[in-house]
């Protein structure tokens, strides 16, 4: 009963703000010069899901994004986008309820990535602010945090929803028996890739320098209480972090390699961790906050000089592998295995695993950009000459050759070669599943109200409550 007397209680507001502007309209004497009067709906409510009001407008910001970012909107209705918001509000009002909680530092982080790429992408602030009709960038960044904690409370809820959802093999086969034979799935042209890394090494006088220097912000923090944030945006080489102060928040599932992991959850609240290195260099970890499985931290990431000789020595050493291959001294696997830096594909004859199934296999439509064009111009049996990659996350580059081990034509769905895709398409359907339950379930015991405009809208959900 409080949840709908909360949500009436919004509605009501709203609705009172608009009367009582035309009150003080009528009571100043401001009438309609027109020979006729016309009501205008100037931002109406369209829905309120639990806290949260949905005004015309933004079903309007919302289309004006997607034409924005490229996307055809013919088959897109008022409607269908009301739906579409309608849901974001009531997991991101559930997740409040079951206080799947983001964190502000975190939803400003998502931010500030955000303004920094648009600002690229535009040309500078000024021109950003003018394209988005923003006065100032303090409105900007006001409006990007709402709609930034909006969609992770969201995110957060989905993902808590599906998360401990799997299927049993049976369940695939049942799955893929149920399908009519002339409406099995037809997957795409694919490939399988290997590849041999070479990671040029940085000196030992080059890593004890950055150690040095990160021992001394650690030990400026602790007896001086100098600024860990201040710090980092000053001197951690990673781009991705370094507006927002080395600001990550973190669970054990975050996808960051396992040595930093490790030390993040070593630490109490307020440690700061020793030097200590992964694959991407060297890194210090504040911890900033602890709640429960989740920390919110801080870090600086140096990374260690490395001279061009190191780099030419690793694309010599990557040419002399090639030729060995190419006069049959070894197998491309063979090569990679007693050869190749990278531990993830080395034993595995340098074969790369698609990272959304793990399978080994990438369909050409689907591929990343970057893989794709180092490959798109090898023949089969072919060996690349040693192609250079940077690591946007901040790392040092590598050098690899590349080779496509396996292609496979555009084909019908076969339960034998194809059973990692077919699980995953089993898998999305029970998570599907579970999403719709759960939205009717909470549908009924969440305070809903749409506009008498849109109860006519045929949605996806029972909005209506009918």
């Amino acid at each position: 009963m409080i949840k709908k007397n909360k949500g009436l209680f919004i509605a009501f507001i709203a609705m009172m703000g608009m009367v009582q502007a035309q009150e003080t309209d009528e009571a100043m004497g401001v009438k309609d010069s027109t020979s006729t009067t016309k009501k205008v709906k100037l931002d109406g409510i369209a829905a309120v899901v639990g806290d949260y009001v949905i005004l015309e407008s933004d079903i309007d910001k919302t289309l004006i994004d997607l034409k924005n970012q490229g996307a055809s909107t013919e088959d897109i209705t008022r409607c269908s986008l009301l739906g579409k918001l309608m849901e974001d509000r009531l997991y991101a009002h559930q997740a409040v309820q079951d206080s799947l909680l983001v964190s502000d530092d975190m939803v400003n982080a998502q931010s500030d990535r955000q303004i920094q790429q648009l600002t690229q992408q535009i040309g500078s602030v000024e021109k950003m602010l003018s394209y988005y009709k923003k006065a100032d960038m303090e409105s900007f960044r006001e409006e990007l945090f709402e709609i930034n904690k909006l969609r992770m409370l969201s995110e957060k809820m989905q993902s808590k929803i599906v998360e401990e959802i799997e299927v049993t093999p049976e369940e695939v086969r049942q799955f893929f028996s149920k399908i009519p034979e002339d409406e099995r799935p037809v997957f795409g042209a694919e490939l399988e890739i290997a590849q041999i890394v070479k990671q040029p090494v940085a000196p030992e006088e080059e890593k004890q320098k950055v150690i040095n220097q990160l021992k001394e912000i650690r030990q400026d923090v602790l007896e001086n209480e100098s600024s860990f944030k201040v710090k980092a945006i000053l001197y951690t080489e990673d781009p991705a972090s370094r507006p927002n102060g080395g600001f990550y928040s973190i669970t054990k599932e975050t996808g960051f390699v396992k040595e930093f992991k490790d030390v993040a959850f070593s630490l109490r609240e307020g440690e700061i961790s020793e030097p200590f290195e992964t694959i991407f260099g060297y890194h210090i970890i504040f911890v900033e906050k602890v709640r429960g499985q989740e920390r919110d931290i801080r870090h600086i990431l140096m990374i260690p000089d490395v001279p061009q000789s190191a780099i030419d020595k690793a694309t010599q050493e990557l040419d002399t592998i090639r030729q060995q291959v190419l006069d049959g001294k070894y197998t491309f696997a063979e090569a990679a295995l007693n050869f190749s830096d990278e531990k993830e594909t080395k034993f595995d004859g340098g074969l790369l695993r698609n990272p959304i199934n793990f399978d080994s296999r990438f369909e050409l439509t689907k591929m990343d950009p970057t893989l794709y064009n180092q490959v798109r111009n090898l023949k089969d049996g072919e060996i690349s000459r040693p192609i250079r990659e940077d690591d946007q996350r901040g790392g040092p580059p590598k050098f690899k050759i590349m080779k496509i081990s396996n292609r496979y034509d555009e084909h019908e769905a076969d339960f034998a070669k194809d059973y990692m895709k077919i699980q995953e398409l089993a898998l999305r359907e029970k998570q599907f599943k579970a999403i719709k339950e759960w939205m009717d379930n909470h549908i009924d015991d969440t305070y809903i109200h749409v506009d008498p405009e849109s109860r006519s809208c045929d949605f996806a959900n029972n909005w209506v409550k009918q």
